[in-house]
């Protein structure tokens, strides 16, 4: 289970932000996928046009959960369960595409939300059992670009359609149309201190500052992520540059990030928050947060120099090792 949201800053930055929950370690990485890729994805060979950097492992073939590409297009995957709808097999004419392969699809060939519009008329979501998870993975994705446009796709049919996401925030099931429905629940709370009732005689003492937030939920469920997103997204003062943004970012998403052992799935393993990765839309950078040493961002850039020349898949493996940094070390020995 996952949350995910874009943002634009005072600028005109763009960026879209997420968290990878999940029970099964994937061991992360950042991943540059080159331009020109014949990719043998789990239903059939694809072709990539550009390229981009990401979430990504090099198993039986290239695959990636989110990125970042040139044109800065970016996608992330989101698990969909018990809403997500395949097909067993492609139409004539159509691209067989497994779901887990739709992320390098679509950042190697999508310049903008209006390019990839036109191309999913020509793809289907092909049943087809992911090797990393055992299983035919249900999905759903959000796609934003540097027009700061957000939509989903959300495969509930054999016709693929991006559906425009007006919060610019998704999570999980149930659908885009419930949870925007379901935030008018909500639609009283702000960041203001509200004025208490007198009740006869009796004046209540405030409780001061955060009153008008009072009823945001605070559990892991997609439906309550998905509401305290929106919230803080729309009251967090708007930064600047890019990174105070990135910082903002960060703190939006440790209201929804999962310690391990709070939330067991029914296998008896904790889904928890195994990455949170940031893609600057227009800056065309992947940042990458770990669980292991959260606060620490570790950056790839996509270079001019990277797409003209480098020919092959490049994975940056990451720092797993948590990061003190000691201040008074240089005191301490004085000291002794």
């Amino acid at each position: 289970m996952c949350t995910s949201l874009t943002y634009t800053n005072q600028n005109g930055g763009h960026f879209l932000a997420r968290t990878m929950d999940y029970s099964i370690d994937f061991g992360a990485r950042i991943m540059f996928m080159p331009r020109h890729r014949a990719v043998k994805g789990d239903a059939g060979e694809f072709l990539t046009k550009y390229g981009f950097i990401g979430a990504g492992r090099q198993l039986k073939h290239e695959l990636f959960t989110d990125g970042v590409n040139e044109y800065g297009v970016g996608v992330a995957t989101l698990y969909f369960p018990d809403h997500a709808v395949y097909q067993e097999k492609a139409d004539a004419g159509k691209l067989a595409l497994a779901p887990q392969d739709f992320v390098a699809w679509a950042l190697g060939n999508a310049k903008s939300i209006d390019d990839l519009r036109e191309h999913i008329k020509h793809v289907q979501l092909i049943s087809h059992p992911a090797e990393v998870v055992a299983m035919v993975p249900p999905l759903h994705f959000i796609i934003s670009d540097p027009t700061g446009e957000t939509v989903v796709l959300e495969p509930t049919g054999p016709e693929l359609k991006l559906i425009n996401d007006p919060v610019g925030v998704m999570t999980n099931s149930p659908d885009l149309d419930w949870h925007l429905q379901n935030i008018s629940t909500y639609g009283m709370l702000t960041n203001t201190e509200q004025p208490l009732q007198q009740y006869g005689d009796y004046h209540p003492m405030t409780q001061g500052p955060g009153t008008g937030a009072i009823g945001l939920p605070g559990d892991y469920t997609s439906i309550s992520r998905f509401v305290r997103t929106n919230y803080l997204k729309h009251y967090i003062e708007v930064p600047a540059d890019t990174p105070d943004t990135l910082n903002l970012l960060q703190y939006i998403l440790n209201s929804v990030t999962i310690p391990k052992g709070v939330k067991k799935v029914s296998d008896g393993e904790s889904d928890y928050t195994e990455y949170r990765s940031y893609m600057d839309l227009d800056g065309l950078t992947y940042s990458m947060e770990l669980y292991e040493n959260p606060g620490d961002l570790q950056q790839v850039a996509l270079t001019d120099d990277m797409l003209n020349n480098v020919m092959h898949p490049v994975e940056y493996p990451l720092n797993h090792q948590a990061h003190v940094h000691i201040l008074n070390t240089e005191e301490t020995s004085e000291l002794k």
